[in-house]
């Protein structure tokens, strides 16, 4: 197993991450494994959600130059 060793973190931070470690009565290393695990997690879903908002973005129906608006269209099938 690797391992990480991380500096200059903040004392109030440091004493966030032990109050969550001992609220799940876990180490504090563990804590911060599930921390970094869930901030990866998140990360990857953001950039996965990101690019299919874009794929979908680029798949949207675009009214087309010089097209009828809506409410022409409705007088016109209405005048029928």
């Amino acid at each position: 197993m690797a391992t990480l060793h991380v500096r200059n973190i903040s004392p109030a931070l440091h004493q966030r991450i032990r109050k969550l470690a001992m609220a799940e009565d876990v180490s504090l290393s563990a804590e911060v494994v599930a921390l970094l695990d869930g901030a990866v997690r998140d990360r990857g879903m953001r950039r996965r959600h990101k690019r299919l908002l874009g794929e979908i973005r680029r798949r949207r129906f675009k009214v087309p130059e010089g097209a009828p608006g809506t409410l022409a269209l409705l007088r016109e099938d209405r005048s029928r």
